[in-house]
């Protein structure tokens, strides 16, 4: 699909093309697109998922309670709520799945994991509002760009082992999500002072590179060093 974007929305996407592209290029997706993905690996970054999503979510809730107007804070709101409990109710289901069911899972989050989650939640409470949701937008305008990318490769075919996920991400209900929260985004920015805007699009930025890293991470099954 063609977003819908303005001015400040086309800015950041265009300035972070390259870790995007990164991103596309990765293992994990360019496996999981064909189908060879390993079952530790899938099973590894659900989990990892799955610990992020909980920090999400907090964010999420705390964006809610400093929204200008009521329907950004019920927006937010139920992205903390309802949208990240569909998403942990699926990763749920995928992991009870036979080739995923009885493989070791993860005790706790990753080092990316945490920072990620500790960059957002540090962001969306320290910074302006405007500033934290530039922070939290690209979790939803980047996963439905993969998921849309994923589902042009021919990952939605019957039969395909991760359709699933792929088919969770294509959804047009979670696009249009995006495209909310990318309008919300472009609000903010349209009220805000060059200052603003320029700290949006550095956080903006920086949750795009750690999209990347938390996939490239989970792939390499990144764990915290052991001490003896």
């Amino acid at each position: 699909m063609t977003w819908t974007t303005r001015a400040f929305s086309s800015r950041v996407w265009d300035e972070t093309v390259g870790l995007r592209r990164e991103i596309d290029a990765l293992p994990l997706l360019t496996e999981l697109a064909d189908g060879t993905l390993e079952p530790r690996r899938f099973a590894e970054y659900l989990a990892q998922d799955d610990f992020y999503l909980r920090g999400y979510a907090r964010a999420l809730a705390l964006l809610a309670s400093r929204a200008p107007t009521a329907e950004s804070a019920a927006f937010w709101a139920a992205g903390a709520s309802g949208a990240v409990a569909a998403e942990v109710e699926m990763h749920a289901a995928l992991l009870g799945d036979d080739r995923l069911a009885g493989l070791p899972r993860p005790a706790a989050a990753s080092p990316t994991t945490r920072a990620y989650v500790s960059m957002l939640q540090a962001s969306v409470a320290y910074e302006s509002y405007a500033v934290g949701v530039a922070a939290v937008l690209p979790c939803y305008w980047v996963y439905a760009d993969v998921g849309q990318r994923l589902a042009a490769t021919g990952a939605l075919v019957e039969g395909h082992p991760y359709r699933a996920w792929v088919a969770a991400y294509d959804d047009p209900v979670f696009r249009e999500s995006a495209v909310t929260a990318i309008t919300l985004m472009d609000e903010a920015a349209e009220a805000a002072d060059d200052a603003t805007r320029a700290a949006m699009a550095e956080a903006f930025a920086a949750a795009t590179w750690y999209e990347g890293r938390f996939w490239a991470r989970s792939y390499e099954l990144e764990a915290w060093p052991t001490i003896d």
